[in-house]
């Protein structure tokens, strides 16, 4: 994903009503969505005798996509006798919906790639939701749901052109260093597979060895230091992984590309592979959160919200867990046959009785990436300087952010209106990225939006009407040199479970990466291995 899959830490809900000087525009806002007081809770653990005692067959901790899939794997398999505790008052992980001026808009996580062949179990998902189908021999996808056009543009030397690698007014060295890189990509491709989910495929020994650098130094080494370029990579970094060229591995930076749609040069024909997708995307103007509620809903009253995990133990009789009930403060205990763990790694460390020493060792290598996501209400369209036209996801050159993406992109509506424009910042390059998230005001982080897309939109600060600010301060993992060949990440992936079989782990961070894919998948792995271990 862009901005895809993001539980942790981020801000208690405080209200504002400041100026904005530049506008005298009075804009009203908040911090919501996640409330960090919970997460931090496990940093000096505080035991209390439980208040109450619960028993199930099977229970699922963590609400995000891996645990959710986790819990459908289950019923699918029979097994109904189950419960999910979720630390948030919604589930869904970083690919949440929420509202702002009675516009949906997403909290996180905002599209879906078209699966490929190798991401078998959301392809089936997507069958399951009527969001793909059978036409005469063919797959197709619901085109209420496919991104329309136009899809992206970039605001670049002062005008918006269409796609976001910068082109206008570029010179023919530039255009050159594309063409190269077009060709070390098809050449990764060819050397070694790229796939989504990569649990499927291990490591080939060229990939081990681009595992070993950042993608920066691989840039150097081969001589790829044009500046539009590099900002180019960096910006697709930062926008998948949560950091830029300078953190994350060579590894991660080709298979950003190699595992999707290639790289595209302009003037040269694209690459074809045959069992590749087409390259759409599927978005909703919640976002993902479209896909997390229908994956919640059938739970019902087995989905329990506001649980904070603080003790998971198991024996070889069973699984017994302490969770906090936020609504109360009370603890409750709940004993289970089986548990899938959807934490990620490093609050699975914390909360294991015993945790092995395959997870101890991961959970210190993770590096996670403080994300910021900010929707903001528009009464009316805004302005639109010379170019591209406004587009779903619009990105402005050079700039911090990632950008915003339009809710109101995918409406039919004949004449433009009111909106919310989703504006992403990934903090994963930010020395204190985290601390910064957690302590500015809600002003300074709407400043830093509106200044920055004030190049683009002057008037924006005029027509904006409310800014919510949601906080991740552990959204996603960051793919960092040595990540896709860690030992103690592939022992979890290969033996997830524990010495009885009664716990299995399950989310993203097993990857070292944060996709839908890659958490969907390991969730519906370990609720069906969890269900047929039990028969």
């Amino acid at each position: 994903m862009k901005r895809r899959a993001f539980i942790a830490a981020s801000a208690l809900p405080l209200l504002g009503c400041e100026r904005t000087p530049p506008d005298g525009n009075t804009l009203h806002g908040a911090f919501t969505g996640i409330v960090h007081t919970r997460g931090h809770r496990l940093r000096d653990p505080q035991t209390q005798p439980p208040s109450s005692t619960h028993r199930t067959r099977v229970l699922v901790l963590g609400g995000g996509v891996a645990g959710l899939a986790a819990a459908r794997a289950l019923r699918q398999q029979g097994v109904d006798d189950l419960a999910l505790l979720e630390l948030e008052d919604e589930a869904g992980g970083n690919s949440r919906g929420g509202q702002v001026g009675g516009i949906a808009c997403p909290l996180g996580a905002h599209y879906l790639p078209v699966p490929g062949d190798n991401a078998r179990e959301v392809q089936d998902l997507l069958e399951e939701l009527g969001l793909r189908q059978r036409v005469a021999g063919r797959w197709a996808y619901d085109e209420r749901t496919l991104c329309h056009s136009p899809q992206e543009r970039l605001f670049f030397q002062d005008e918006w052109q269409e796609g976001l690698l910068p082109l206008q007014g570029v010179g023919e060295a530039t255009l050159a260093q594309y063409r190269r890189f077009a060709e070390t990509v098809q050449q990764a491709s060819t050397a070694a597979k790229y796939t989504i989910p990569i649990s499927k495929v291990p490591p080939a020994l060229v990939q081990a060895s681009l595992d070993a650098m950042t993608f920066e130094a691989w840039l150097d080494q081969h001589d790829l230091t044009d500046t539009h370029l590099r900002w180019y990579l960096g910006y697709c970094c930062r926008d998948d992984y949560g950091a830029g060229i300078a953190r994350v591995s060579a590894w991660a930076g080709l298979h950003y590309f190699a595992s999707r749609h290639g790289f595209h040069a302009p003037g040269t024909e694209p690459h074809t592979d045959p069992v590749a997708h087409d390259g759409g995307v599927l978005t909703w103007p919640d976002g993902n959160g479209w896909l997390t509620r229908r994956l919640a809903t059938p739970l019902g009253d087995r989905l329990r919200t506001g649980r904070t995990v603080t003790r998971i133990a198991s024996h070889r009789h069973g699984v017994e867990v302490d969770a906090v009930v936020e609504a109360t403060g009370q603890t409750e205990r709940w004993r289970a046959e089986r548990a899938i763990v959807a934490l990620p790694l490093f609050v699975a460390a914390r909360v294991l009785a015993e945790p092995s020493d395959a997870v101890r060792r991961a959970a210190a290598q993770a590096q996670y990436a403080p994300w910021l996501v900010a929707n903001i209400h528009l009464r009316a369209p805004l302005h639109d300087r010379p170019g591209a036209p406004p587009s779903w996801d619009n990105v402005l050159y050079g700039s911090q952010g990632l950008g915003y993406v339009d809710a109101m992109h995918q409406s039919l509506r004949p004449v433009p209106g009111a909106t919310v424009l989703t504006w992403y910042r990934a903090l994963g390059d930010m020395p204190d990225g985290r601390r910064a998230l957690l302590e500015q005001p809600w002003t300074h982080w709407r400043d830093e939006a509106l200044r920055e897309l004030r190049t683009a939109h002057p008037d924006l600060g005029a027509k904006a009407s409310r800014m919510d600010i949601t906080r991740y301060g552990h959204a996603m993992a960051i793919p960092v040199p040595g990540t896709r060949t860690s030992a103690a990440l592939q022992a979890l992936r290969d033996r997830p479970a524990d010495a009885w079989q009664r716990l299995w782990l399950a989310h993203s961070d097993l990857a070292g990466y944060s996709v839908f894919e890659e958490a969907f998948t390991l969730g519906h792995r370990a609720g069906l291995a969890t269900a047929r271990a039990g028969l």
